[in-house]
Parts: C-alpha cells; structure tokens; sequence
C-alpha cells in the first residue's frame, strides 16, 4: 500500500515522468493521501493562476483515494522522527515530518521524487514513480 506526497500527485495532474502510468498499475484502494498533502495541495490551489484546473485534479483523486488523518498514532511516529532526524544533524521540513509520520504510522511506502529527504526517516520505504 502507498502514501503519495505532494509532488508525486503534482506530477500526475501535469502527466510528467511515469507517476500515471504507475498509478494506473495499482488498484486505487491501495493508494492513499496523507491528510497534510491535501493540505498542501489546497493551499496551492489559493495561489495558483489556474485554481479551476487545479480544483478538477485534486476533485478527482479524492474521489479516488482514501484521505488518511493525522492522529495520535502519526503524531507519535512524526515526534520520533523529529527527535531522531534533530539528534543526528540531519532534519527534514516539518511538513515532510508529519507525511512521514502518517506514512510510518499506516505501514505505507512514501511515494515521492524527494528520495534524498525521505530516504533519512528511519524505518520509512520510499519510492520514486516520477522516474521509474
């Protein structure tokens, strides 16, 4: 089962790299959108020069996909990686703390092309679909 970042659902709304191709390959029950890449999705729609289009895709794959929350579970996983990933002097953004902790908590891969920020969470499976 997997977590899609923000980027990852960017890139299949622009149709770059091999994200549709891969989605199109897994059954949607298996795909899921941590509760802060809506966040962040939303939050581009606000600024975006074309919010109507926008809208649409992000419309769609919420039909499609499950929305996962950030609960206590997650909390507890994103405070462990902060702690951890602070401690041995190589933190990744708050944001990217919480989707990892969603994903972590929910035994997820993390599908996103930011490898080299996500591959430092402990524990955490990582993939790319924008080039693979």
């Amino acid at each position: 089962m997997f977590a899609l970042d923000t980027n990852t659902l960017i890139y299949f709304f622009k149709q770059e790299g091999q994200v549709a191709a891969h989605l199109q390959s897994v059954s949607a029950s298996q795909i899921h959108i941590p509760a802060l890449v809506l966040f962040e999705l939303e939050y581009g729609i606000l600024r975006s020069t074309r919010p109507e289009l926008q809208r649409r895709g992000l419309d769609a794959a919420l039909r499609a996909y499950q929305v996962l929350r950030f609960d206590t579970s997650a909390a507890k996983a994103a405070a462990q990686i902060k702690h951890t990933l602070e401690a041995a002097g190589t933190p990744i953004g708050h944001v990217d703390q919480l989707i990892a902790g969603i994903a972590l908590s929910n035994n997820l891969t993390l599908i996103t092309r930011n490898t080299r920020e996500f591959a430092r969470v402990p524990g955490l499976r990582v993939e790319n679909w924008f080039d693979a």
